[in-house]
């Protein structure tokens, strides 16, 4: 059983489910255990815990904004499809770095941006996650200790998620490929 949820945009989660992305770019939330902007990988296996209110299309690449969904609060309930697992973290060295992974994320320029200019003395994270998808789809009342900016969410042990029979959605060596291409565009700093 689970009972960890990483809060992430739900266009993210989306990508992360359907195989069209494999990795997490992270600093922190408003209200993070370490401190403001301080992203700790508290939790290795985690469910995908979609948020809604804080999307912005800008912030993603042209081609996939009209597949984002943004609502004015968070729904009263969250469906957790399925769940992620860090296999590295890189601490990102630079964005010349970083951008030569382009082809491998969805974000636009300026949420890169954004993202190294939000308290430049934290350092800037890459995950790169394993992807799974639940057998069945699990919904949950979207409860009040649930909301916040946050990274991760501790959910009732009624919400606990059983996800001993979760699929991976990329094969081992497509997944092994893309942290190859990682490694090797940070290791050029």
């Amino acid at each position: 059983m689970l009972d960890t949820a990483l809060k992430e945009w739900s266009i993210v989660c989306d990508l992360l489910l359907s195989g069209e992305l494999s990795l997490l770019l992270r600093k922190g939330g408003i209200h993070e255990t370490g401190g403001p902007g301080v992203f700790e990988l508290e939790h290795p296996r985690f469910l995908l815990y979609p948020s809604y209110v804080h999307q912005k299309p800008r912030m993603i690449k042209p081609p996939l904004r009209d597949r984002v969904e943004v609502l004015d609060e968070e729904p009263r309930e969250i469906t957790f499809r399925g769940l992620g697992e860090a296999a590295k973290v890189w601490q990102v060295p630079s964005r010349q770095a970083f951008d030569r992974l382009d082809p491998l994320h969805c974000w636009s320029p300026k949420q890169i941006d954004m993202r190294f200019n939000y308290k430049p003395d934290r350092p800037l994270y890459l995950v790169a996650v394993r992807a799974y998808r639940l057998a069945q789809p699990h919904t949950v009342k979207n409860h009040a200790e649930y909301s916040g900016c946050r990274s991760w969410v501790a959910l009732r042990p009624s919400d606990a998620v059983e996800d001993a029979s979760a699929v991976p959605v990329v094969a081992d060596e497509v997944f092994a490929g893309i942290v190859a291409r990682i490694e090797e565009a940070f290791g050029r700093e």
